[in-house]
């Protein structure tokens, strides 16, 4: 039974960076209707510039936190109106082929000036572990997890109470009914993509709190998009609920039937679910009238 809880905590503990990730490639998706195969990406830049803050002398978590937060936003904002904005009116085909060559000049920029090396990044929490239940997490695990709860609540609040939350999900229903009655767009469109970063933000800085940081972080990215998939792609909660799906269920597929079938056990199980749901557990089914 130990063993059975310790699996499901630590899929736990991936799944809330399989989350993170997917809230951001939904929070796009919802927003604009492409896909942002740049967001594993934009994760990696944002964890090494998170990695030069953090080597500032007496610098804190706090501060630390608020700076990455304020890049992040910056860094999305800019990603609209540079890449994205320019595209308005392109095909979708066009749209997504540069994110996906934004993807590529991202990840050889970072390479350029980091290099390929795994370095440590600073433990502000420190390494202690802390037990209870006969489970054992580390802090950064535990901040993983509290950041993907606090950022659900933040998301349900957002879409069902803010004037800007609810223009967005207008504009996911039907853009051009959203511009009928007067809701800007583009700047729904630049608002989703700096949200977008801070999920990237929040997503890059937990994995450095518990591992290495090296280029292949981006790799998040593929391994976050299925529980997108699971949870439906216009549906940012329901992408942090995948991740924890898809986490949990490849830790005991892990460590029940062996290690091999450990990264194909998420996507056997997306296939499942949608030959059932489609559209995902939380994604909105389109009803088209002919």
């Amino acid at each position: 039974m130990n063993y059975f809880l310790n699996l499901v905590t630590s899929g736990l503990v991936i799944g809330a960076l399989y989350g993170l990730v997917a809230m951001g490639f939904a929070i796009v998706y919802r927003a604009t209707g492409m896909v942002n195969f740049a967001q594993g990406e934009v994760m990696m830049l944002i964890a090494y510039i998170s990695f030069s803050l953090a080597t500032i002398p007496g610098i804190g978590f706090g501060p630390l936190l608020a700076a990455v937060l304020a890049i992040a936003v910056l860094l999305g904002l800019a990603i609209d109106r540079v890449f994205i904005r320019p595209m308005l009116g392109e095909s979708m085909f066009s749209r997504v082929m540069v994110t996906i060559g934004l993807a590529v000049v991202i990840r050889s920029t970072v390479i350029l000036i980091w290099g390929v090396e795994p370095t440590a990044f600073p433990r502000p929490f420190g390494n202690t572990v802390i037990r209870f239940a006969g489970l054992a997490l580390y802090p950064g695990q535990i901040f993983a997890m509290v950041v993907l709860a606090v950022l659900c609540l933040l998301m349900w609040l957002f879409f069902s109470r803010s004037r800007i939350g609810i223009a967005m999900r207008a504009t996911s229903n039907n853009e051009t009914t959203a511009l009928l009655m007067g809701i800007n767009v583009k700047r729904i469109s630049a608002i989703a993509w700096a949200l977008s970063a801070v999920f990237a933000a929040f997503a890059g800085l937990t994995f450095c709190l518990m591992f290495s940081l090296e280029p292949e972080i981006s790799q998040m990215g593929l391994r976050g998009f299925p529980a997108t998939i699971l949870g439906g792609l216009d549906s940012v909660i329901g992408g942090a609920f995948g991740g924890l799906v898809i986490g949990v269920v490849e830790n005991l597929a892990g460590g029940y039937l062996g290690r091999g079938l450990k990264e194909i056990a998420g996507f056997v199980l997306i296939i499942v679910v949608l030959m059932v749901k489609p559209y995902g557990l939380f994604g909105q089914r389109e009803i088209e009238r002919v």
